[in-house]
């Protein structure tokens, strides 16, 4: 048939002649994706690195993206938390390499979990300082002040407040003595 276009197979559907290493490179990269679907990404990974040197254009970046997958999977098993305390030192690690999304995650768990973690209020209302939601920065900082005073010392000094400054809420929160 001229002109007519064929369906892409996948790896798997090609068949490679026994004892090629286009068999090997089919076996390796079933087995990573087997181990993959039983959530042993490192071992999957190994599986398609092997694929890296020697294979066509087409598997190798398969691989890659396949590598990709387990590398992320990988570390997301990995977060595994033993105290809330270890979880909060993480959500602060993600806010100050700039990721906000994943930081306001973890610092959600902790408040559902333990909801008078003055320290979670304090993180989520730099997080919304730093990410100009000042309504919400201002009701978490009431409340971890409220939870714990020292904080409002501690919010006087921290720069990552810097964006309230010019609020008048913010100040007489930081300063009720002069008003």
């Amino acid at each position: 048939m001229t002109g007519a276009k064929q369906m892409p197979r996948s790896i798997t559907d090609k068949k490679a002649a026994p004892g090629s290493h286009n068999e090997q490179h089919l076996k390796h990269y079933e087995n990573g994706l087997r181990l993959m679907q039983e959530g042993k990404f490192e071992k999957a990974r190994a599986e398609f690195e092997k694929l890296l040197p020697e294979t066509p254009p087409e598997i190798r970046d398969r691989a890659a993206l396949h590598m990709a997958a387990c590398d992320r999977q990988a570390r997301r098993v990995q977060l595994a938390f033993n105290t809330i305390e270890e979880r909060y030192d993480f959500a602060v690690l993600l806010l100050n390499e700039g990721n906000y999304e994943d930081a306001r995650e973890h610092l959600e768990v902790i408040l559902a979990e333990k909801e008078d973690a003055d320290f979670a209020h304090y993180g989520v209302a730099v997080l919304n300082s730093v990410t100009g939601q000042a309504e919400e920065c201002l009701t978490h900082l009431s409340r971890a002040i409220e939870l714990n005073p020292l904080n409002r010392i501690q919010a006087r000094r921290d720069t990552d407040f810097a964006d309230m400054a010019d609020d008048p809420r913010f100040t007489e929160l930081l300063y009720p003595e002069i008003y």
